[in-house]
């Protein structure tokens, strides 16, 4: 099972804010049912907390996270998906990579760990969201 991981998540951990040890064990098993990667976004959307590409490959190695490309077919999707979004009135809240993101997870993964804000189940119904069990 391969789990796409958004940078929402990443975040938690690297800032450890409240929840970040819920995911960081969600996390460990979703590595022992498979692989976790990221898409080149998320990878864009992290390198703020590093100084260099190789000290964010570290950071994500040691997390047992690879780097996945992003398909044409993602991205298409992403696209497609989007322009409905705005087409229906969805303001710029959210924006294309968020689009990118969970059309990644969608097309070239089972499921995305993510803190849902609200348009994934909406915009990605047949998206797969992995959270940390509620307690």
């Amino acid at each position: 099972m391969i789990t796409a991981v958004d940078s929402s998540v990443l975040w938690l951990l690297i800032k450890q804010e409240a929840g970040w040890q819920d995911w960081a064990s969600t996390l460990q098993q979703a590595a022992a049912e498979g692989p976790l990667v990221i898409c080149p976004v998320v990878f864009a959307e992290l390198s703020p907390s590093t100084t260099d590409p190789g000290s964010l490959m570290g950071f994500l190695n040691r997390l047992q996270i690879g780097y996945d490309h992003l398909s044409p077919g993602a991205a298409f999707l992403a696209g497609e998906t989007f322009r409905r979004y705005r087409g229906a009135g969805g303001p710029r809240q959210y924006l294309v990579p968020d689009f990118l993101i969970a059309a990644h997870a969608m097309s070239q993964a089972d499921r995305l760990a993510a803190d849902d804000r609200g348009y994934l189940r909406v915009w990605f119904p047949q998206l797969n969201l992995l959270q940390p069990p509620a307690r």
